[in-house]
């Protein structure tokens, strides 16, 4: 008997659960939607990793009362590009539905999932359960991998598993930041642009605190202690912002772009704790430099949202402007291009062999 088993044949005798995670959305821009929204994200102990009194009052009594209304406006203007429903949905549906059309002839089922808020991973995984599934692989949409981010989403994920009588087999993509066809995907968005034509080019990832990079690394190491701007190596290889640099270096090198083209920096910060140089700051820089047109990549976010159309496309626009520059062009996310589907499929494949 020949034991070895092709992957088509695989297919054909399993039932595999494919779920992608992305971070979530408030369901509309209504300030109540907005609050419940910001409460889970922000009581999540992977994203503010506070003893639990000290994040509620931080989050309960400050942050959300204070933060719900303003983020509300934010996401109407959001939700009024979007033709009045969540960009990161929208997306996310559509990989769903070109990612299981790769899969048509087999017993895989693709599902998607939310963090927080809807469809959520409780509502999502319990359907899952009832499916009967041989194997689950367990996909977030994040490529760097962060604790905040991917730990919490495969977090949930396991404690709600861990509860069947029946437990399956289970596989985890916890990064995929080098994954070609994800690299791929960003080269030919960038493609509708003349790189030629702008004076800098931004490489702008989502913040992190400091110290969620330095718990990574053992006993008295930190993420300074590591060359985490110029390589990967065995310590930092799960490190956010060495893989950040990494992804970079990755575009970088196909687009053809010098060292000096370019500036990796990190944006959504909180205070001043967090991952350096932060990308208002480069834009407000580059624009006192006398920079006109500046490209900015968002390699962190596989899918536009508020932090790519909003905060880079609108907010930094109106920083350059003010400091005298005229244009940042945004490269538009992964979304639903098809060698984003490609990276997804190969990711897949390779845990099923």
């Amino acid at each position: 008997m020949n034991l070895k088993i092709g992957v088509q044949s695989y297919f054909s005798m399993r039932k595999v659960g494919v779920l992608l995670v992305q971070l979530g959305t408030p369901d509309s821009p209504k300030t109540s939607d907005v609050r419940r929204y910001l409460s889970e994200f922000l009581n999540d102990k992977r994203v503010i990793d506070l003893p639990w009194l000290g994040r509620k009052v931080l989050v309960n009594g400050i942050i959300v009362p204070f933060r719900a209304p303003k983020s509300a406006k934010i996401y109407k203007e959001l939700w009024d590009l979007s033709n009045g429903i969540s960009p990161l949905i929208t997306h996310t549906n559509n990989v769903k539905e070109k990612l299981q059309k790769r899969f048509v002839n087999s017993n895989v089922t693709v599902n998607i999932a939310m963090r927080y808020q809807n469809p959520a991973m409780y509502d999502v995984i319990e359907g899952m359960r009832k499916e009967n599934y041989d194997h689950i692989v367990v996909l977030p949409l994040f490529p760097q991998y962060a604790s905040a981010s991917t730990g919490s989403a495969i977090e949930l994920a396991m404690n709600l598993i861990r509860k069947w009588w029946v437990v399956p087999e289970v596989s985890i993509i916890n990064q995929f930041w080098d994954n070609e066809g994800y690299i791929d995907s960003i080269i030919e968005r960038s493609r509708e642009f003349n790189l030629k034509e702008y004076d800098h080019v931004l490489f702008s990832y989502h913040g992190l605190p400091e110290r969620h990079v330095d718990k990574i690394y053992e006993d008295d190491d930190l993420c300074t202690d590591q060359p985490c701007e110029t390589e990967i190596n065995e310590q930092n290889k799960l490190c956010y912002k060495a893989t950040c640099y990494a992804t970079t270096r990755l575009i970088a090198e196909k687009l053809g772009l010098e060292e000096q083209d370019y500036t990796v920096c990190f944006q959504s910060r909180l205070d001043k704790k967090w991952l350096t140089p932060f990308s208002d700051k480069i834009v407000e820089d580059q624009a006192k430099k006398g920079a006109k047109k500046l490209l900015a990549f968002s390699p962190a976010f596989v899918a536009d949202c508020l932090e790519t159309l909003i905060e880079i496309g609108d907010e930094y626009q109106a920083i350059f402007e003010a400091f005298g520059g005229e244009k940042i062009q945004l490269v538009p996310s992964s979304n639903d291009h098809d060698r984003f589907i490609d990276g997804l499929e190969e990711l897949i494949k390779e845990k099923l062999k």
